[in-house]
């Protein structure tokens, strides 16, 4: 037995190599090689001694328990039922409502904060400790025997334990069956595998090729050097640029750096606020890159000094060796900068020729006078175009990509549609029928929004988005989901939302969620392959979000109200409005119904808005009792009127927007109309079935935007009508 003798503060853990990707395959057809999940987290060793506070050790030796209180608990528990000290050896991980490992992206909030900061993150962003490994067990190191033993070790040590599996539990283990293994991993959004040697010794403090880490997505870390300034509605920074040491060499504080390129996609507000705090305190007014490539050198970058370190996804090293498509998935603290070192990809310098003895025009230099404070978009605007750090074929047409979607769902296969600002949607399963009654597939949802994208993104532009998907299709099971997905395709913006209000108005920190943010082409299309039908935007946007601009009345018919019952109840409503002056808008709901929209100004509360709403709604149905209804509990509805909702003007409540495809057997759309089509409708045989993902495009054509309206009209002024609507109730 070997003794035990090092303080775990002092403890480094063993390393995985990267295994080149023509290696895969042979690697996980080993069935001799021991294969776990890559969890995407913070590597931590985790000591427990009786009474003592548990500690958990990053790969600097810094110990982190203060940041992640929720662990605190479980491990003190776990240390009182050993009654000896370990040194376990595993990862935090952020984790989904289900308990499944998340991204590393979503473990940002909880890092470099304690006290009750930490606390309000960790009912935020849940997070779990998964153990893989045991190095001390009681005054034995285990670190000599073989991994399999160790192992073995590790399941007696936590069997048994019925409590905080959730928060502490082991790793997934299996011995072969790799390619298996990697096959789920891949469903499931891991970012790859370890394989082991099942005789491995570990190593501490060391890379050793016993592990091999298989990456199925390009993941590595960077140094941040510098960034851009913020264009249109961005808050503080552009991009950031990044780079990294050559792989041989000692590194000091004058070793520059190898230029990576920039990454401008994957940022939430509140990291952009965080990020901003970081790098006024490093800015510089000397490049650390050894040279930064010409279309990289406009006046709008900015230098800093190379301190922080970012973990970032991306597709390839270009053949310059800059990064395609590049996402950011936040900074990491437990890795110092000398440590990032990559081979270096950048190719050798063409020489001059050697005939040119005239003295050339130095490039620009790409460092301003001082290097400002990262600033809000707001400031100066900046005019110099946004760089490409390589060529770029012509942007694909709508029409382009129409037909990139009728051959991928013609082979039943898998591909990427590229967007016309370079970004990336995957797309797969489109043959697959969504709605059977017309016949219509998830490829047919897609040509849709490609089709109506001009028209519907300025709609849902700067809302967030609620999800509610359909994976089988319309007659299948559905579920609605608040929080973004993860991995994103570039450019999809994505921010941190409060979805409740305390009595006062104002955010609660512990009901904040990262909700998909509407505006983008690839944020449209990515909902789409997700199976997600409609578009359901916030009645506010996102740098307002307490304030609606927007009110509705949602008329809602029983199942013995004909259609024009509700075209009734539209036009009462209708009339009633344009006596208070208020503006509106009408539209199909793309079911059996019709909405109507009434903008409203700047700075009004949510409540505001639903108290019109009801008020008018109550008006109508006291008037026309025989077709409308404010009764909420359904059952004591006439099963012949028209419900007037106004519940979904509540903060954080939607409705499906104009344009949007529907889960109605048919496949409506939300389509809007003129008030001379609800007032004729009657008579004309206006049906909801007359708007479709077959017809609205000619429509389209026809009519073009009727819904660009509610952008331009002068919004209500709620006090004016409640004072005419006053009026007239008191009039004799």
């Amino acid at each position: 037995m070997t003794i035990w003798r090092d303080d775990p503060r002092d403890v480094r853990p063993m390393l995985a190599e990267l295994a080149p990707p023509e290696a895969h395959a042979r690697l996980l057809r080993n069935d001799r090689l021991i294969f776990e999940p890559k969890l995407d987290g913070i590597r931590a060793l985790v000591a427990l001694d009786g009474p003592a506070p548990p500690a958990i050790y990053t790969r600097l030796g810094r110990d982190k328990i203060a940041e992640f209180p929720d662990l605190v608990d479980p491990l003190r528990r776990l240390a009182r039922r050993l009654r000896r000290p370990v040194l376990l050896d595993g990862e935090v991980v952020a984790t989904a409502d289900d308990g499944s490992p998340l991204a590393f992206q979503f473990l940002q909030d909880r890092l470099q904060r304690t006290g009750a900061a930490a606390e309000a993150a960790a009912r935020k962003a849940p997070v779990a400790l998964v153990l893989f490994d045991l190095l001390r067990d009681g005054d034995e190191d285990l670190r000599p025997l073989p991994c399999r033993e160790r192992r073995q070790r590790l399941e007696g040590l936590l069997r048994g334990r019925r409590r905080d599996v959730r928060r502490v539990r082991l790793a997934d283990s299996q011995v072969g069956d790799g390619e298996a293994l990697a096959a789920d991993g891949r469903a499931r959004g891991w970012e790859g595998v370890i394989a082991k040697q099942p005789a491995s010794r570990y190593a501490s403090g060391r890379r050793s090729t016993q592990w091999q880490k298989l990456k199925f997505t390009e993941s590595e870390d960077f140094v941040v050097g510098g960034w851009t300034a913020p264009r249109g509605s961005r808050r503080h920074i552009g991009a950031l640029l990044l780079g990294y040491y050559p792989a041989g060499g000692r590194v000091t504080r004058t070793t520059p750096l190898i230029f990576a390129g920039q990454v401008g996609s994957g940022f939430t507000d509140t990291e952009l606020d965080r990020l901003a705090e970081r790098l006024a305190t490093l800015a510089a007014d000397t490049p650390p890159f050894a040279e930064v490539p010409a279309p990289y050198r406009p006046e709008t970058r900015y230098w800093a000094k190379p301190e922080l370190v970012a973990r970032v996804t991306f597709t390839q090293w270009t053949r310059e060796g800059i990064l395609r498509n590049p996402v950011y998935h936040g900074l990491r603290d437990d890795i110092r900068p000398a440590a990032v070192r990559h081979e270096n990809r950048r190719p050798a310098a063409a020489p001059r020729p050697a005939h040119s003895s005239r003295r050339r025009r130095a490039a620009p230099e790409s460092r301003p006078a001082a290097a400002p404070r990262p600033a809000r978009s707001s400031g100066r605007r900046r005019t110099a175009p946004e760089p490409r750090p390589e060529p770029r074929p012509e942007p694909p047409a709508a029409d382009d990509l129409l037909a990139e979607l009728d051959a991928l769902e013609a082979s039943r296969g898998q591909g990427t549609l590229v967007l016309a600002d370079g970004a990336r949607v995957p797309a797969g399963n489109l043959h697959k029928v969504f709605w059977p009654e017309p016949g219509l597939t998830k490829g047919d949802l897609l040509r849709h929004y490609l089709r109506v994208a001009p028209y519907v993104l300025p709609v849902v532009a700067g809302r967030p988005l609620v999800m509610k998907r359909f994976p089988n299709g319309v007659d299948g099971k559905s579920f609605y989901q608040h929080r973004a997905p993860d991995p994103i395709p570039e450019g999809t913006r994505v921010a941190l939302v409060a979805e409740k209000l305390d009595d006062g108005a104002e955010r609660r920190a512990d009901s904040e969620v990262p909700y998909l943010i509407g505006g983008q082409p690839q944020t449209l299309l990515y909902m789409a392959q997700l199976a997600v039908i409609s578009q359901d935007p916030w009645f506010s946007t996102l740098d307002r979000i307490t304030e609606a601009d927007m009110a509705a009345l949602d008329l809602d018919p029983m199942p013995r109200a004909p259609f024009t019952r509700v075209l009734d109840v539209a036009r009462w409503l209708h009339d009633e409005l344009e006596r208070l002056g208020v503006p509106s808008f009408a539209k199909t709901s793309g079911s059996e119904g019709l909405h109507i929209f009434i903008p409203l100004p700047a700075g009004t509360p949510y409540q505001a808005g639903m108290i019109f709403c009801q008020i008018v709604a109550t008006v109508v149905a006291a008037r026309h009792p025989e077709a409308a209804t404010v009764e909420r509990t359904v059952r004591r509805r006439p099963d012949d009127a028209v419900y007037i909702d106004t519940l979904q003007n509540i903060y954080g409540k939607t409705l499906a927007c104009a344009y949007s495809a529907r889960a109605s057997a048919f496949a409506g759309v939300s389509a809007p109309l003129t008030w001379t089509e609800v007032h004729d409708g009657p008579r004309s045989g206006l049906q909801p079935r007359d708007f479709t993902m077959r017809s609205i495009h000619a429509r389209l054509d026809e009519v073009g935007d009727l819904w660009a309206g509610t952008r331009t009209a002068a919004p209500a002024n709620l006090e004016d009508a409640l004072a005419r609507l006053e009026a007239a109730v008191s009039a004799p």
